[in-house]
């Protein structure tokens, strides 16, 4: 599998190159429609008007921002010819390990009524944003997105389904209007099809994520859009991350009585429930993929047997972006049949090379490929794997060792010098293990070796993460089926062509994912799209095979290009990223009182403090005991306390029977703001000073779980001056001591509180600015 000519060697690299700009182009988001668009079309621009009104102000669950952007909806969608309704609920959510936490709610729904409904089609979005963001992206873009289609649905003749608009409330608190609307809306009595669309960042390409179990038919009606872009690899991997939207009450669902696709943009995550997640830094293009996509896959929901669709179907899809827009896609039962394929493939090439190799020299003067050389080669191929992790690990500690900031950031604010840094370091181990090993072992050990791993993977992600088989598998099959067309081949040019369209699979498959790994897992776990990324090398072996003579320089020549363009990339990626009053430094700081003892601390969750944050903060300790919302890995400082009211539990009823005693409790916030921000985020109960004393808990009229010690550990977000009933069940007989702690926000004005520096900025976390007030209440 040699040759030496300089001229087909570069028209192979030249065609991968081009074949991997083209694929990766294929899932970069289209150019933003401007307000002239055609009516019936999604316009960007058009719908930007609504994310800048939904971004003016923070608004999180519970403030009378979130009531203004609430109005405005209602207005908005009555503008489109609806009759949109504010529906009151009770939300609740046990997502969050042990504690369980409650909301009431109002979200707007309206209905787009169907001509001859089968089935809802459920528009999702949520409208409040997180505590210190103002939302302009998570989730102004899907608001936006969902109402720039409604009106372009409406330039058109009705559907044939139900299209329901759903703008939940509480998202970014515990979920609660989604859970809400599944658990007592009427419109969702019968269930039916989701589509929810969030943003976690403020560019990239708006990726299909997550689906329901039995995705084949809705992947289908997916590969309708305009611009496709997801993987069923991404589906697997969402279902293990401890990751949620308003997508997962409705998956929650006991009775299964929904089906749907959860999409968003993902890239620019140094934004994310940030102050700086406003509209002016959204991506139009992001928000065009958004809209475009949602537009069609409404109109061909809508058409559709919704019913049909609104019931799984018996397997998953494999399915992946190809160039041209194209959603390629094959039925699950598949994925064993090709896993296995795979790697009989590469021992057919094994036996193969063995057979013609025999003893001697191949026509090319390589090493010999017996069978112990061709065990040896994949034994070696674990060595550019392990490379990879170890090299993106490595990476990544450097970059927090020159910027200690990173490591409050899941990706930098301008990564993608990191990333074409990454990207060399995986290539300088996959060309130095091959020069450095093909002296020793030759090209055929080294090919199949390379190939075996894609097919050993292949196999064992079919066993664990049948969505994310085609990674390895099909690349296998490819480059082995070549392999040995290669073999059988007389002409050196047309085995270099076998090998090169064996590769090219690799290429068309592997270089997209790879690009869209990195803004989703981010440069912190870069192990992820290194891992990726190697496969792509192991799939492009067969092609170095017939590019690198196993003697001369050029080899050395191309492990030190690798290495100059990981070093060059990484140079640039420092100094076009660095902390300014644009890009701030995170930082995370939080102030709580003990309202009991009249102690008061700076409290900080961040790895380690930075420069600005020690100066509150200097001793990591546990006091989940005495603040329960910090957990016990957060750094504290002494600080001086302020005059902050703390929430108060009058006792509604109790009654005693038999070995159970009910107590009814009103809880309410204390008199005064805790904090600037001007609203109470939650009053949260937690009794894990007295294990197994709650036997049953309910909040506003909702169950919530009691874990398996008898602790309860539950949340109420944003309690109004009349608080919230609470009914617990204890043991006959017992006290019940129970912490209960008020949080605001908003951390100016406290005693010692100075504002931060240009260049220092409030991180993106649920407890940035929290001020918490605690207080013991003995039953």
């Amino acid at each position: 599998m040699n040759l030496r000519s300089r001229a087909t060697t570069l028209l192979i690299w030249l065609f991968l190159a081009a074949l991997a700009a083209v694929s990766v182009w294929s899932v970069l988001p289209p150019s933003p429609r401007g307000a002239d668009a055609p009516a019936d079309e999604f316009s960007a621009e058009r719908a930007f008007a609504d994310v800048e009104r939904v971004g003016t102000e923070v608004h999180p669950h519970g403030t009378a921002a979130n009531d203004a952007v609430r109005e405005y909806l209602v207005d908005r969608l009555t503008g489109l010819g609806l009759e949109p309704e504010v529906v009151d609920g009770v939300g609740m959510s046990g997502r969050l390990g042990d504690q369980s936490r409650v909301a009431a709610t109002q979200n707007v729904v309206a209905t787009v009524p169907g001509a001859d409904p089968t089935a809802p089609v459920f528009l999702v979005a949520h409208y409040d944003s997180a505590e210190v963001s103002y939302g302009g992206n998570d989730d102004g873009a899907g608001v936006a997105t969902i109402l720039e289609t409604v009106r372009a649905l409406g330039e058109g003749p009705a559907l044939r389904n139900d299209v329901v608009v759903v703008l939940t409330d509480a998202e970014e608190a515990c979920l609660c209007g989604a859970e809400a609307f599944v658990d007592a809306d009427p419109r969702a009595a019968d269930g039916g099809v989701v589509v929810n669309f969030e943003a976690r960042g403020s560019a990239g390409p708006a990726v299909m994520f997550e689906t329901s179990d039995g995705n084949a038919a809705l992947v289908d009606a997916y590969a309708s859009v305009p611009y496709p872009v997801g993987s069923s690899l991404a589906v697997e991997v969402y279902r293990i991350l401890p990751n949620d939207t308003d997508f997962s009450p409705f998956l929650d669902d006991p009775a299964g009585r929904f089906t749907g696709l959860n999409a968003a943009y993902i890239d620019g995550s140094a934004t994310y429930h940030s102050p700086l997640d406003v509209p002016e830094r959204m991506s139009l293009a992001s928000l065009q993929h958004h809209g475009s996509n949602a537009l069609a896959l409404v109109r061909t929901l809508g058409d559709a047997d919704a019913a049909a669709l609104a019931a799984p179907s018996a397997t998953d899809a494999t399915y992946f972006p190809l160039p041209g827009g194209i959603l390629a896609r094959y039925p699950g039962w598949l994925v064993w049949p090709l896993a296995l394929a795979a790697l009989g493939a590469v021992a057919a090439l094994a036996v193969l090379v063995v057979r013609r190799r025999g003893g001697g020299h191949d026509d090319g003067g390589t090493r010999t490929a017996g069978p112990a050389r061709l065990v040896l080669g994949f034994l070696a191929g674990v060595l550019p794997l392990a490379g990879a992790v170890l090299g993106a690990m490595g990476l990544w500690a450097l970059m927090v060792t020159v910027r200690p900031g990173y490591d409050e950031m899941l990706d930098p604010w301008q990564p993608w010098g990191f990333r074409v840094a990454l990207l060399g370091i995986v290539a300088l181990v996959v060309t130095g293990w091959f020069v450095g090993l093909r002296r020793w072992l030759g090209a055929p050990a080294l090919v199949v070796g390379a190939l075996g791993w894609l097919a050993v993977l292949g196999v064992a992600l079919a066993a664990l993460a049948p969505g994310g088989s085609y990674l390895a598998a099909l690349p296998a099959l490819a480059g082995a089926a070549a392999g040995i067309v290669a073999l059988r081949l007389e002409s050196g040019r047309w085995r270099a062509l076998a090998v090169a369209l064996g590769a090219a699979v690799g290429v068309v498959l592997l270089a997209p994912i790879t690009v869209l790994f990195f803004p989703a897992l981010g440069l912190e776990t870069g192990a992820a799209p290194a891992v990726v990324a190697v496969l792509l090398g192991l799939a492009l072996v067969p092609a170095l095979a017939l590019s690198v003579p196993e003697r001369g320089r050029s080899g050395g020549w191309l492990v030190g290009a690798c290495a100059l363009v990981a070093a060059g990339a990484l140079g640039v990626g420092f100094a076009v990223d660095s902390f300014d009053a644009e890009h701030p430094e995170p930082s995370r700081l939080a102030y709580a009182l003990d309202a009991d003892t009249g102690e008061a601390v700076w409290v900080s969750t961040e790895s380690t403090p930075s420069d600005w944050t020690a100066r509150y903060v200097d001793a990591r300790e546990d006091r989940s005991a005495q603040f329960p919302p910090m957990g016990s890995g957060a750094w504290f400082g002494a600080a001086e306390a302020a005059d902050l009211p703390a929430p108060t539990v009058a006792v509604v009823d109790d009654v005693t029977s038999g070995d159970e005693r009910t107590v009814t409790l009103r809880v309410r916030p204390g008199e005064g703001e805790i904090g600037t921000a001007g609203a109470l985020r939650y009053i949260e109960l937690n009794s894990a000073a007295q294990p197994d004393a709650v036997l049953a808990a309910s909040v506003a009229g909702r169950e919530v779980p009691v874990d398996d010690d008898g602790i309860l550990d539950t949340r109420f977000y944003a309690p109004d001056g009349d608080g919230f009933e609470v009914t617990l069940t204890v043991r006959g007989g017992e006290g019940l001591d129970l912490r209960v702690v008020a949080a605001g926000g908003g951390l100016e004005g406290l005693p010692g509180f100075t504002e931060r520096p240009d260049g220092v900025g409030v991180g993106g976390s649920h407890s940035s600015e929290l001020v918490l007030v605690a207080t013991t209440v003995v039953l």
